[in-house]
């Protein structure tokens, strides 16, 4: 059985950073075969992608709002993927999934909240 599980949200101050994992398991290959992706939702707005590590080495971010403040990486050996969030806003407080894209198969986890407050 496929499984992503995400770990590390929780409350950060306006500029405070927050470093998501997400673990997969079950997967035949490992996280090494999937694209892995985080995507996020806010209260009464779709879900946006926030960041893509594709299988074959490449990280790409969407919007253009965390540009230089997230970074996405993956740990072939830990089956696990992170998205680090820095310079942290307000607007970043959403609830981050994780995605893995294996041929024509999507995964979602169950989301991990992310709460950006003084």
């Amino acid at each position: 059985q496929e499984q992503l599980v995400e770990s590390g949200g929780g409350l950060a101050q306006p500029g405070g950073s927050l470093r998501l994992s997400c673990t997969a398991s079950g997967f035949t290959g490992g996280i090494s075969v999937l694209t892995m992706s985080w995507y996020r939702q806010a209260p009464g707005l779709k879900r946006e992608l926030v960041a893509t590590h594709t299988k074959f080495g490449h990280a790409v971010n969407y919007p253009r709002s965390v540009q230089g403040r997230f970074t996405i990486s993956r740990d072939n050996a830990n089956n696990t993927v992170y998205l680090q969030l820095n310079s942290l806003k307000p607007e970043d407080s959403a609830v981050y999934f994780c995605n893995a894209l294996k041929d024509a198969a999507t995964y979602w986890g169950q989301g991990i909240q992310v709460t950006v407050s003084s």
